[in-house]
């Protein structure tokens, strides 16, 4: 049985993030197609490009140049062909205004930034694994946090 590849896309502003979070996907034992994008405005000029092929999973900074993660989420949310994208909100902040403010513009889940790669080879893996279908269905502020 041959499985498909997930379609993975990161948007971080950080060149060292973007690095380790490839590392990572390559260390994981979950065949991937990763795209990265180091703002989102280049994500989001991707993701309006017609016939593309949609990421299945977006891991999304919140505090980047151009245009910030919550405005990425909200413009996604908003249009009718990306409002069903799952967002994986991917940041170094554990502020609750940032916490709220994307479980209300409907992030599927928050996760904080590792500071060890292992975690990060984790969570990673973890956010991968998540059947995207019905998690969503329940999605609360006890479940949006992915903690380590």
């Amino acid at each position: 049985m041959s499985l498909k590849a997930l379609n993975i896309a990161l948007v971080d502003d950080d060149e060292d993030d973007r690095f380790l979070f490839k590392e990572a996907i390559d260390q994981i034992h979950i065949q991937t197609e990763l795209s990265l994008f180091e703002n989102g405005q280049l994500f989001m000029d991707f993701l309006n490009t017609p016939k593309i092929k949609l990421p299945q999973v977006v891991f999304l900074d919140l505090n980047m140049p151009v245009k910030n993660g919550l405005e990425c989420l909200q413009e996604i949310r908003s249009t009718d062909t990306l409002k069903e994208l799952s967002v994986a909100i991917y940041s170094t902040s554990s502020s609750e205004t940032d916490i709220n403010e994307t479980f209300i513009n409907g992030a599927n889940i928050y996760i904080n930034k590792p500071t060890e790669f292992s975690k990060l080879k984790s969570v990673i893996e973890k956010v991968l694994q998540i059947n995207w279908q019905y998690n969503t269905s329940n999605l609360n502020k006890e479940n949006f946090i992915m903690r380590l």
